[in-house]
């Protein structure tokens, strides 16, 4: 017996578990309540995609006589799918890895219309290793298989989402109430059962639903309600990431049939008030609440009475992945973006650097809620410790440190540590492309196994980026993702179009932009999406300040996206199609060549960039510069030393000849031998593994102790040498 059941509903990720009640389950160690999780979406998937679950599928009473010319194909073939599917999803799971070479003969898996796209999945993709083709094609089998549901089984059906719509701004709750009281669908009494054996195993006093996206509230709900009819003593609870947006204006109290609490922003300290009230058998009136929502007397209440203040970072421990069935996640690869591949494919751990954003002021952003606008890092030294906390429990080395903006100053002192303490373990984050991250810290944080990162380049526009008040411009990003770049970290852009008062000709000019940065070489992968107004953002708040004008509606519900008139009356949808086509070609390094006109079945300005223009911003290199609190870090103490002698018209020099044998290079370099000396003492004192770390001012100083001209020194030939590959860092 428990006294939490903590619950993912379906559907999340199908590769790793979504965070959040990892995180929760955490903190509820540091305060003895015992607790069970469960990622719900896995385990129906898993029930789902097997051959036991595909014979349910195909024996379900369905009409024939309407079947779509795809379902009739798959129909057809149904022995195969039920012949394949067990070794297929072991495959996936990476627990049958020489099933890829009988993939890619293209003669053990059925196919229907999903493959019809593999001439150009061929370019696409190019001669990919052979485990990363047979994932994908796997991947389209298991979507070939999707449609199939879709179309005749589940019309809400999806991977990664369930009955996604009715969550997406459902400012009233008739449609999804009528949905969860209407007869159970086929995905329903797979999930119900699964739950059923949970709940009579756990035994729990208190259900937990993290609900963090519009896709996994439906389920929710449906679990709820079979809860409330089955174990009528068990209380249910909601928060997650889905809540803390939309549901800020709740009023409909048909929502607590279902549910007996609504928890909004950070969870550790409403949900143990919530949990001491069960366990304690408190009246709603004696106990106390953090940011609950709950029904008194028939009515909506919103109960904040609690004084106690939320917990720190520091405080609220390590997520705990225990429970999880974490070597049967699916690694699938649905499409050549390289960014989405990381998403998709291989197990993360989940992190936080910080709570919150650091920067917090762009006006498409929901900074007015808690999960941003409250910035708290956490030391490195906390943040690594747990690190290694979740390889003990998981055995995976992999992180997704999850943050709205990775603080650089953070990152690395992040890296730092995990050099220190020889972790090998490979991360990847979200960014803002600001100048802190410059060339030297870049090659730091790769050599700490940062493999990648994302980061808001949005319209590419400077006039709307001070308006986004995004604090970057296009130079500044061109730069930052040379540095990136050139360190061998991947870099993926959130790009955005349709914001208030932007133009057709803005527009343009974005893709320009944007077709300039990739083929310069800076940028490896991106995406488009059109901007959405949200009730918690600046634009939202103060529409009229950004040219917009809200449809107002009665908010019973959720609320979150606004729909909205933009004054420019420009139909910014029809650029999509065009926006991510070329986007796909440039991703693949080709027609770079060709006119923007090409991407658009109609008329489109010419662009005013300059096609020099990304090209001209990475040619301004940083001038030398002192910068006197600059740390200087060293990354390499493995010398070896060669004495010799040079002459040059009867006059000769005692010289140290140095060599570097670095993991993909040698780097050698002459020095006076005296200064080659004090240089290899200085390397072994102040190792990137000491903790303590000399600034450059220091450095001049002690360096002025023996000899003369710092900067002559600093800023020589063998220096920069030492500089340029990363054997000498100045962070």
């Amino acid at each position: 017996m428990k006294d939490l059941l903590l619950i993912t509903p379906p559907f999340t990720q199908l590769n790793t578990p979504y965070p959040a009640t990892a995180y929760i389950k955490g903190f509820l160690n540091t305060k003895q309540f015992s607790s069970f999780q469960m990622d719900l979406g896995i385990e129906v998937i898993l029930e789902l995609f097997c051959s036991d679950g595909l014979r349910k599928v195909f024996n379900a009473n369905i009409d024939h006589q309407h079947f779509s010319e795809n379902s009739e194909r798959i129909w057809a073939l149904r022995e195969d799918y039920i012949y394949t599917v067990d070794q297929v999803l072991m495959f996936l799971q990476n627990q049958n890895p020489t099933l890829a070479r009988q993939i890619c003969s293209m003669n053990f898996l059925p196919e229907a219309s999903r493959f019809n796209q593999l001439d150009d999945l061929d370019f696409a993709f190019g001669n990919m290793g052979m485990q990363d083709k047979a994932k994908h094609l796997a991947t389209l089998y298991l979507e070939d298989l999707s449609d199939y549901i879709v179309e005749n089984i589940d019309a809400d059906f999806g991977f990664s989402r369930y009955a996604e719509r009715l969550g997406k701004s459902a400012n009233s709750f008739d449609e999804l109430y009528s949905k969860i009281n209407a007869e159970e669908t086929f995905t329903d009494h797979i999930t119900l059962k699964i739950l059923k054996e949970k709940l009579d195993s756990v035994q729990p006093k208190l259900v937990c639903f993290s609900v963090p996206f519009p896709g996994n509230l439906y389920s929710a709900f449906r679990c709820a309600k079979f809860i409330k009819k089955h174990y009528p003593h068990v209380e249910t609870a909601m928060g997650g990431g889905f809540p803390n947006t939309e549901l800020r204006d709740l009023k409909d109290a048909r929502v607590f049939e279902f549910f007996d609490f609504i928890t909004l922003d950070d969870g550790e300290l409403p949900l143990e008030l919530v949990i001491t009230r069960s366990l304690q058998k408190q009246a709603n009136d004696d106990a106390e609440f953090k940011r609950t929502f709950l029904l008194e007397n028939g009515n909506v209440t919103y109960k904040n009475n609690s004084k106690r203040h939320d917990y720190k970072q520091s405080e609220i421990g390590t997520p705990d992945y225990s429970d999880l069935k974490l070597d049967q996640y699916i690694s699938v690869i649905e499409v050549a973006n390289p960014m989405h591949s990381l998403w998709s494919d291989g197990r993360w751990n989940k992190l936080t650097m910080a709570h919150g954003c650091y920067w917090g002021k762009c006006t498409f952003c929901d900074i007015s809620l808690d999960y941003i606008k409250i910035y708290e890092p956490i030391s490195a030294k906390i943040l690594v410790d747990r690190m290694e906390e979740l390889i003990q429990q998981t055995g995976e080395t992999g992180f997704h440190f999850v943050d709205e903006a990775a603080p650089p100053a953070l990152m690395r002192e992040v890296a730092l540590e995990i050099l220190r303490r020889n972790l090998v373990v490979t991360w990847w984050t979200n960014i803002r492309f600001e100048k802190s991250f410059t060339r030297d810290l870049c090659f730091l944080l790769k050599l700490s196994g940062c493999i990648a990162v994302s980061g808001g380049l949005e319209v590419a526009s400077d006039r709307l980026l001070k308006l986004i008040d995004k604090g970057v411009s296009v130079e500044q990003v061109a730069r930052v993702t040379r540095h990136f770049t050139e360190a061998g970290i991947m870099v993926h852009a959130y790009l955005m179009y349709g914001y208030p008062t932007q133009t057709v000709q803005e527009t343009v000019d974005s893709l320009e932009m944007v077709r300039q940065l990739f083929e310069m070489g800076v940028l490896q992968s991106g995406f488009w999406h059109q901007f959405a107004m949200t009730a918690h953002s600046p634009v939202g708040q103060n529409p009229q300040e950004f040219g917009v004008t809200p449809v107002l509606q009665e908010i019973q519900f959720a609320n979150n996206d606004v729909d909205f008139i933009d004054k420019t009356g420009i139909d910014h949808g029809k650029f999509a199609f065009g926006l991510k086509k070329s986007l796909f070609n440039y991703m693949h390094s080709i027609n770079f060549d060709l006119p923007l006109q090409e991407w658009f079945d109609f008329k489109i300005p010419k662009t005013t960039i300059h096609p020099d223009y990304i090209h001209d911003c990475l040619l301004n290199e940083e001038e030398f510069s002192f910068k006197a609190n600059s740390k200087v870090i060293f990354t390499e103490n493995n010398a070896l030393v060669n004495h010799i002698i040079k002459t040059k018209k009867g006059n000769s020099w005692k010289l140290t000849q140095l060599t570097f044998h670095l993991k993909t290079n040698i780097v050698k370099i002459e020095l006076d031998q005296n200064i080659a000396q004090w240089l290899l003492e200085i390397i072994s004192s102040y190792s990137i593994k000491n903790s303590k770390k000399l600034t450059l001012q220091q450095l001049k100083d002690l360096y002025e102790n023996n000899f003369e001209d710092f900067e002559l020194f600093w800023f020589s030939k063998p220096m920069q040498q030492l500089k340029e590959n990363g054997i000498i860092l100045s962070l």
